[in-house]
């Protein structure tokens, strides 16, 4: 579907790369997991940009396959072929980067389809994955009790979480983006916000950093993504800020009703691959992610997954692996 008034600059696009699109749900660096798609109780809802269904599934078919050198070079690359499945810990109610759709009972979305790319790399066949359900404070542990092999879960590296588990990537990065109504036209840029009411989520990272950068902004705090979304709908905030993806997810949700607002802002949160501490998965994982870029399926997988669905032509560049 075509939306041109969301097409977005090719410096916004990028932007997106260098910083893109985070936290479904609460903030995906504090939660990894994101609530399913709701309406807004104020207006019409607009049909959701689906996903491409077919293009995905071809896209995974035509994945490439290790050499078994590869495989027995590496320790966990040969326990996983060993046990005949990759178990991953992950979600399957996030819009762009992990959802299940109910009737064909497949997970898809940017976090699982990398998964499903590694899986069939490893075992031939993207379908041989057992999935965990993890949330913000289960990741670390299922790692750390070995009941699953890796974590795709919009999985924000800190140095915090390094001390007790390892990260292959990063391999999406994102910022703090202004969400408005599509035909606001006062804010254009962070500076726009000074003196303007603006939602931001509860116990995420956004109250602060609007604190930083748009000191003169009148913050009201929500506890969830869709009152913050329903203020913004009746009026009662003008903008909303919080990280990319959780944007992405209203306007795929509502295509025509929002538009982003300036370019990207506050600290770069980059996604980790979680692993076991200490594991040689981590140069697996990343020579396998580098040649997913190279082959420019990273790319392809991008457009189908948030791209294509929100509005914009072009992908935006992958964050550096081991940066």
């Amino acid at each position: 579907m075509a939306l041109d008034h969301l097409m977005m600059s090719r410096r916004q696009a990028l932007g997106l790369g260098a910083a893109a699109l985070s936290a479904l749900g609460l903030a995906a660096c504090d939660t990894g997991e994101a609530p399913a798609p709701s309406g807004d109780s104020t207006s019409e809802q607009t049909e959701e940009a689906k996903l491409d269904a077919e293009a995905y599934d071809a896209l995974l078919a035509e994945g490439a396959v290790a050499t078994d050198e590869d495989i027995a070079a590496s320790e966990w690359a040969t326990k996983v072929r060993d046990a005949g499945s990759l178990r991953v810990g992950g979600v399957q109610t996030s819009l762009l980067f992990s959802s299940l759709n109910e009737q064909d009972g497949k997970t898809r979305g940017f976090d699982a389809g990398l998964s499903q790319l590694l899986t069939r790399y490893i075992l031939g066949d993207e379908s041989k994955q057992e999935i965990t359900q993890v949330t913000s404070d289960t990741r670390e542990s299922v790692l750390q009790n070995d009941q699953v092999d890796v974590v795709f879960a919009t999985y924000s590296i800190t140095d915090a979480r390094k001390e007790v588990i390892s990260f292959a990537g990063p391999y999406y990065s994102t910022q703090q983006y202004i969400l408005v109504m599509a035909d606001n036209d006062n804010i254009n840029s962070i500076d726009d916000l000074a003196g303007k009411n603006v939602a931001a989520q509860s116990g995420s990272t956004g109250p602060s950093i609007l604190e930083e950068y748009a000191p003169e902004a009148n913050v009201q705090e929500f506890k969830t993504d869709e009152e913050a979304r329903t203020a913004l709908s009746q009026g009662r905030v003008d903008a909303y800020v919080i990280d990319t993806a959780m944007q992405m997810g209203s306007m795929t949700r509502n295509p025509g009703r929002y538009r982003l607002a300036g370019d990207p802002f506050g600290p770069v949160d980059p996604y980790g691959i979680g692993l076991p501490l200490d594991s040689d998965g981590v140069e697996f994982v990343n020579a396998w992610l580098r040649q997913v870029e190279d082959d420019g399926v990273w790319e392809q997988l991008w457009q189908i997954c948030i791209g294509d669905r929100a509005g914009i032509e072009s992908a935006p560049e992958p964050p550096a692996i081991g940066a």
